[in-house]
């Protein structure tokens, strides 16, 4: 029998498959594979779909396995988790396998796009320079935790922080105005890599066109624009802007029933990272929507009257989302409402 689906857990050193035929038998089952043994045993077999989790090295696994003329599909962990047989042989790598096996060939599954190797070199400068500035956040949380200490207490505003701790490093005792002084100067080398990578991000952002196209759209700037195209590249795996919007989590939780609907609060899957980028853009927007005179503002305006500030900005952000779908999948062709 040839064998048309595949799961295949991955792992850092032991790798689990599991192989069905066109019945949906098992016709193939390997527990364990090692990491040099799997591209080889991947590219014996005949072209089928494999399924993979979305996890670290994903991307890397589907470039190969689609180099050798197979169809891969990457999957969000907790999509798989439903179709393990968990009561029946408990979780291990080899019911992993079989699950994604079973979770692939689901004609509803939502699969997560495949990026490039350009894609993820991007992503890159945008993961280390979030990084930067979550260590720049926690090193004047620490600051204003030590100054407490000594009954200086700082509000959370990082310029206020800044100000006040070197305004009041003198009057500090020795070893603590050292320690201050050293968390200062580590915040002062955060900030200066940061707007390194700023330079980086703006840089791309001028080079490429999609992006220039991106920018376009109010609340979207340079570092956005690229982390859009880094992460969902032209939009093609989505059907329309609305289930991209959903992708992100930018829509409400739905708990209807018995023919009433009950939207809750915003779902909050996909990448934290790129929704909370349009979220930022989003508050921008809102708050330039009363100096302006753009259909957009006009919109944003009304609707922070009618549902509220953060309601808005959700809305803003979704509807940014489903437009930058369309500017990446459209190109040229797409055109500013008016």
């Amino acid at each position: 029998m040839a064998i048309v689906y595949v799961g295949i857990d991955l792992a850092k050193n032991v790798f689990a498959v599991h192989g069905v035929d066109e019945h949906g038998k098992p016709a193939l089952v390997w527990p364990k594979v090692t990491r040099d043994k799997l591209h080889e045993r991947v590219a014996a077999l005949p072209p089928c779909t494999i399924g993979m989790e979305a996890c670290s090295g994903a991307h890397h696994w589907a470039r190969l396995f689609g180099d050798l003329g197979h169809t891969v599909r990457l999957m969000a962990p907790k999509f798989v988790a439903p179709y393990r047989l968990s009561g029946r042989r408990g979780k291990n790598d080899a019911a992993d396998a079989a699950a994604i096996c079973e979770a692939v060939q689901r004609p509803n599954m939502r699969f997560v796009p495949i990026k490039s190797v350009d894609q993820q070199a991007r992503l890159t400068l945008h993961r280390t320079r979030q990084g930067f500035v979550e260590q720049r956040t926690a090193t004047l949380n620490r600051i204003r935790g030590l100054l407490s200490e000594f009954g200086v207490v700082l509000p959370l505003k990082a310029a206020t922080v800044r100000r006040e701790a070197a305004a009041g490093l003198e009057a500090l005792p020795g070893w603590a105005r050292l320690a201050i002084g050293d968390l200062l100067d580590e915040v002062r080398r955060l900030d200066e890599r940061i707007v390194e990578y700023d330079r980086h991000l703006a840089h791309m952002a001028r080079e490429d066109e999609r992006a220039r196209r991106l920018m376009r759209l109010s609340g979207v700037g340079e570092t956005t624009a690229t982390a859009l195209l880094a992460t969902v590249g032209n939009g093609h795996d989505f059907r329309c802007g609305r289930q991209f919007a959903a992708w992100l989590g930018l829509v409400p939780g739905q708990y209807s029933s018995g023919g009433k609907t009950r939207l809750g609060r915003i779902t909050k899957t996909g990448d934290p990272y790129l929704r909370s980028l349009l979220v930022l853009g989003a508050r921008a927007v809102l708050a330039l929507a009363k100096t302006r005179a753009d259909p957009i503002s006009r919109w944003a305006a009304a609707l922070e009257q009618r549902r509220g500030y953060w309601k808005a900005v959700v809305a803003i952000a979704a509807k940014n989302a489903r437009l930058a779908w369309a500017v990446l999948h459209h190109g040229e062709r797409f055109a500013l409402p008016a």
